[in-house]
């Protein structure tokens, strides 16, 4: 896995999807798969759970031509690729398939 980047957990919202899967901020448990998008029930463990902020070693992906534009609403894309990378990381461990 690459570098993962960190970001606020604030700056997550409803229906944001990543290139790569994003974990919790001890960079070993996921929030949220690859390709999948963000649900209430994400939004509101991020709540209920004091997350401060997140790690991916992916990036938000862009709408296609023709998109529900409103799925990105709120998300401010230049504040996440400013994001600061994580460099005392853990590398995590691959998942076997089932």
């Amino acid at each position: 896995m690459g570098m993962m980047s960190k970001f606020s957990a604030a700056d997550a919202k409803l229906n944001m999807m990543f290139s790569a899967p994003v974990f919790f901020d001890d960079g070993k448990n996921m929030f949220l798969a690859e390709g999948k998008t963000v649900k209430p029930y994400h939004l509101a463990a991020i709540k209920r759970w004091n997350i401060k902020y997140l790690l991916t070693s992916g990036h938000v992906l862009e709408l296609e031509e023709g998109a529900n534009i409103s799925r990105m609403a709120g998300f401010d894309k230049k504040r996440f690729e400013k994001a600061s990378p994580v460099e005392d990381a853990d590398d995590v461990e691959e998942l076997e398939e089932i």
